[in-house]
């Protein structure tokens, strides 16, 4: 394993000088694999202690509401040795009663308020949700837009088991003799032959199969197997993700105010001839895997490795919110100003989560789901809980 590791970095240093040479003025620029540079860890400054009392909407939370995703993150969380205590004394909190995990919380955690870089506590809030497609198995009728599974030639580095600092920094790319070259982009993949025999069910809705990629998972409805399945996220082709809404504003086909998932799904039926140019825009292309769909009632896996709870999870930055914490969140429902301030869990990420004070809130499966998650677009500051020095022993004594 060492020895190909050491390989694949030494070809992605490769890669990356190459990006540094000069271009000859007649021939097209090449696209070239780079390694985004990494970002600091969270900077003490970022994250200030400060007290329950400060937090809005703490003591009007329904706390037992988000105590099955708090103990979902502590099947992971426990393996560190900061988290073995609490995690483990919580199996004895009363799951029912909002006073006693309220307790719980304040005896062993302190609130950090998260903070950006440049100082200012708010940043976007905006909203995700599992959507249903309706497919088959097999190509036919109206089901001519495929969801591929991913590639055999796809070649993933992670270049944090080599440097720390580069953590949950990954490279992507395909291996072309001893080099790893980009990954094709949307549009070159739209343009080839290249995922043939790489397709897992067939959907009927092109643009609604674009969306599902930006959510990162959701449910498909067979008709030819008569059957609901989960599609997963599996892998994506190491291009970054750009924002179809933000072309569209870019082109002055409407404005930032107006660019909402409904509002491009509206404009993409009104513009046929423009469909493809649009999808394109986005270079990023997801790839699925099949999951059962034991439980209906529970959401998909997110980055931490459990299922997701409607309404108490979020995705977040890891740079900067460690994965499986609990943060309190305060925003306002989409559209509006009534208050949203509860308790979720950092249990999924994105890739257009970026910067601390920024979150994507799982508002979970469905059609009313996908209204709110499209229209959020709300201002919120962020609290992370974490573990205070300590306090388990002390409580024991």
């Amino acid at each position: 394993m060492s020895v190909l590791r050491s390989s694949l970095l030494a070809s992605a240093i490769a890669v990356s000088v190459a990006a540094c040479t000069t271009v000859p003025p007649d021939q097209p620029p090449k696209p070239q694999v780079s390694i985004p540079p990494a970002k600091p860890e969270a900077p003490k400054e970022l994250l200030r202690a400060t007290t329950f009392g400060a937090i809005p909407g703490w003591e009007k939370d329904s706390l037992r509401e988000a105590w099955p995703a708090f103990i979902a993150s502590c099947d992971t969380l426990m393996k560190k040795a900061d988290w073995k205590e609490p995690c483990t004394i919580a199996r004895g909190v009363e799951p029912g009663s909002d006073k006693a995990i309220r307790g719980f919380f304040e005896a062993f955690f302190v609130p950090h308020q998260v903070f950006n870089q440049d100082g200012s506590d708010t940043g976007l809030v905006t909203g995700y949700y599992e959507p249903l497609l309706r497919g088959a198995r097999k190509r036919g009728g109206p089901f001519q837009t495929p969801l591929h599974r991913a590639p055999d030639d796809l070649v993933t580095v992670d270049l944090g088991t080599v440097y720390p600092e580069l953590k949950s920094l990954r490279l992507r790319g395909k291996l072309v003799g001893n080099r790893i070259v980009p990954y094709p982009t949307r549009a070159e993949m739209s343009h080839s032959n290249a995922l043939a025999g790489k397709e897992l069910v067939w959907v009927d809705d092109p643009v609604e199969a674009f969306f599902l990629q930006v959510q990162g998972s959701g449910r498909v409805q067979l008709t030819d197997t008569r059957e609901t399945i989960r599609v997963a996220y599996a892998d994506q082709n190491g291009h970054p993700y750009k924002s179809i809404g933000r072309y569209l504003v870019d082109k002055g086909e409407m404005t930032l105010d107006q660019a909402s998932a409904q509002s491009i799904k509206a404009w993409y039926q009104a513009n046929p001839a423009r469909q493809q140019e649009l999808l394109n825009a986005n270079p990023s292309y997801v790839f699925f895997k099949e999951e059962k769909l034991t439980d209906p009632g529970k959401g998909p896996k997110g980055a931490l490795g459990v299922p997701l709870t409607p309404q108490r999870s979020i995705a977040v930055d890891p740079q900067f919110i460690p994965l499986g914490t609990p943060v309190f969140l305060a925003t306002t429902q989409p559209g509006r100003d009534t208050p949203l301030q509860r308790l979720v869990m950092a249990q999924d990420t994105g890739g257009a989560i970026r910067n601390p004070v920024r979150a994507d809130f799982f508002w979970g499966f469905g059609a009313d789901a996908g209204d709110k998650a499209g229209k959020m677009k709300q201002r919120g500051q962020m609290w992370v809980l974490l573990p205070r020095p300590g306090a388990a022993s002390t409580a024991a004594r």
